[in-house]
């Protein structure tokens, strides 16, 4: 008997994706949300206009599925890069604790009429990072095998 593939039976590929306006970014930070990383694993290249990070991400996309198997959570680790930045800023971060653990809540961009504009990450406990950028350019990329979050839970936020 033949039967026809299923989207369960597939291999599941690492994550590739790019943001070049608030759609996408809109993706891109709903991937990202809860992502930890220490300071270190953080790194700015101003002569070449760019912002990278290392960053353990949970992987929402893998939740349902997850549950729906009864199987643990996982994270994977992932490199996010901002191109055309102009400057970094941040605001609750002690720069020089590298070995300072940061979470990322959400990414925005607020434009300009000409495509410049502000991207600001919001970090939990009242932190954020800002880059002013030429135009929005962001690339989310997985880099490790998915592995069983070290909760083994799913995040959760109070609206409260």
């Amino acid at each position: 008997m033949v039967e026809d593939a299923r989207f369960e039976d597939g291999d599941e590929q690492p994550l590739r994706l790019k943001a070049h306006d608030a759609d996408d970014l809109k993706i891109i930070s709903a991937l990202v949300q809860d992502a930890v990383l220490p300071m270190k694993e953080t790194a700015w290249q101003p002569e070449l206009k760019r912002f990278g990070m290392l960053l353990n991400r949970f992987r929402w996309e893998d939740k349902t599925q997850a549950e729906n198997s009864k199987r643990a959570f996982e994270r994977v680790q992932s490199i996010l890069v901002v191109d055309n930045v102009e400057t970094v800023s941040s605001m609750g971060i002690d720069r020089q604790n590298k070995d300072q653990i940061i979470s990322i809540l959400s990414i925005d961009f607020n434009a300009g009429s000409d495509g410049t504009g502000k991207l600001v990450f919001t970090l939990a406990g009242d932190g954020a990072l800002a880059f002013n950028v030429e135009s929005l350019d962001i690339t989310l990329k997985d880099v490790t095998k998915p592995y069983t979050a070290v909760s083994k839970s799913a995040p959760k936020h109070s609206l409260d």
